[in-house]
């Protein structure tokens, strides 16, 4: 698949002149490729026992400022990156041989867009929002559905946003490009915030 999108190698020459932008002309290309669930990501976070902790979440939006997911905000994660204010996010294409990494700081997206955002869910989706103290012990099964049952009784027609969840945006302090190249000479070219700018640099693979 590599030659079939006509993938060369990495070269400082080629990035664009912000991470976002390049992390755009990436994801575009991967998303022409048509996988399942193209903006899947891994999101890690350091907990105050000081143990590391990664998951899967789906990155809903990639703009100037930076990524974006949701989540209950008194989830493991969202404990974690309440208290340290960052996380990193990486993103794994290896059908076009391309990883990328970002490390930032994280902060609540405004809450106008956590409303839009959550107006948008399924109502499936949104029941369960209310249903689910995400990461929280459960006695049973039969408890979380008792509370999703709860949940839909509550609400029969529009369902709020629940104050406890919302959105996360990750300011990135550092991106890196990973591609994939013969014998393992990869290139890896990182985004490095300095000031009001970036600095791109070379790492060895």
């Amino acid at each position: 698949m590599r030659e079939q999108y006509g993938l060369a190698g990495l070269d400082e020459s080629d990035l664009a002149a912000t991470p976002m932008a390049q992390f755009a002309a990436w994801f575009d290309a991967w998303a022409s490729t048509n996988p399942f669930d193209a903006n899947l990501a891994t999101v890690a976070t350091v907990g105050a026992d000081g143990w590391p902790q990664s998951r899967a979440v789906l990155v809903k939006g990639a703009d100037q400022r930076g990524f974006v997911f949701h989540t209950n905000r008194n989830s493991a994660k969202g404990v974690a990156m309440e208290t340290s204010g960052r996380a990193a996010l990486t993103f794994v294409w290896r059908e076009i041989e391309r990883q990328i990494r970002v490390v930032g700081d994280v902060e609540h997206l405004p809450d106008d867009e956590s409303d839009d955002y959550f107006a948008s869910r399924p109502r499936g989706a949104q029941i369960g929002a209310w249903a689910s103290d995400q990461s929280a012990v459960l006695a049973s099964r039969g408890e979380l559905e008792q509370h999703w049952d709860a949940a839909e009784e509550r609400f029969p027609e529009d369902i709020p946003r629940p104050a406890h969840w919302g959105g996360y945006l990750i300011r990135p302090r550092s991106v890196e490009f990973w591609q994939g190249r013969p014998n393992r000479l990869h290139d890896r070219l990182r985004y490095r915030r300095v000031d009001d700018g970036w600095v791109v640099e070379r790492l060895a693979p």
